[in-house]
């Protein structure tokens, strides 16, 4: 049980509408807020929600005294349903249109944007599409283009969706949407119109600071993601890869990301 003394964080909601439906989003507050620091925005992976990121919001905005915002992606956790199927172009919908719309309402400027596995693709394509907004990047586990290890990746769950208890365990985050949700995310990879996807161009824009992590085990990409993102990325970039880690390093080992986004954001003060 934390003591007296130990920073903590509480969540309480922040009404967010878009045309195709209400977000379900939670704003993090801690209880030593530090003025004037920019917040934190959790952007969650391809089959994440706010729930699975577990109290890794809390422990960051705790640990750095800043606010935060975590909300699921429309069709997602306890959001309102797609009305239809997500496009090839879906990362960048999301880092254009949707995100810029969503950063408004809940009014939140000059955000920390910690983006994990598509949400990390989603705050690179943002940064780069408006350089001037973000006070940094925290990408985990980011696909910024397609690799064979991605694909071959997403094959095996599919195959463990069909095989285990996958539906039953994403189905406590994800409710009657549940089926919907795994299939737009391995559908899209395999859309011939994403098989080409690369966000080297839109990278070149970046301005901010990033701080890109991947675990050296991660079954859906390889190191070679932080790289291409260390050359595409104009402005200054940390790379991170953690040897023995998957693709959730924030979950494997939450206090080293911890650290290590705190270590990042103080030397860039960002």
């Amino acid at each position: 049980m934390p003591g007296p003394s130990t920073p903590s964080a509480t969540r309480s909601p922040v009404p967010v509408r878009l045309p195709g439906g209400r977000l379900e989003a939670v704003r993090i507050t801690p209880s030593r807020p530090i003025p004037g620091a920019s917040p934190l925005v959790f952007l969650h992976d391809a089959l994440g929600s706010i729930s699975l990121w577990r109290d890794l919001p809390e422990r960051l905005c705790a640990s750095l005294g800043r606010t935060g915002l975590a909300f699921d992606r429309l069709g997602f956790g306890r959001s309102d349903p797609r009305l239809a199927p997500p496009g090839p172009d879906f990362l960048s919908v999301e880092a254009t249109r949707i995100l810029p719309e969503v950063l408004r309402q809940a009014e939140v400027s000059r955000p920390v944007l910690f983006g994990h596995s598509d949400g990390a693709s989603i705050a690179l394509l943002f940064a780069g599409a408006l350089p001037e907004v973000p006070a940094a990047v925290v990408s985990v586990a980011a696909h910024v283009f397609v690799e064979e290890e991605t694909l071959a990746g997403i094959a095996a769950a599919t195959r463990d969706w069909e095989t285990t208890d996958l539906p039953v365990r994403l189905g406590r985050h994800h409710g009657e949407k549940t089926e919907a949700v795994f299939r737009a995310w391995s559908g899209s990879w395999f859309h011939p119109g994403f098989r080409t996807f690369s966000a080297a161009e839109a990278l070149r824009a970046i301005r901010c600071p990033v701080l890109a992590i991947q675990g050296g085990a991660d079954e859906y990409g390889t190191p070679a993601q932080l790289e291409a993102i260390a050359s595409s990325a104009g402005g200054p970039v940390r790379t991170l890869l953690l040897p023995g880690l998957g693709h959730f390093p924030h979950r494997e080992e939450p206090e080293r990301v911890v650290a290590e986004t705190a270590r990042f954001l103080a030397d860039f003060g960002a």
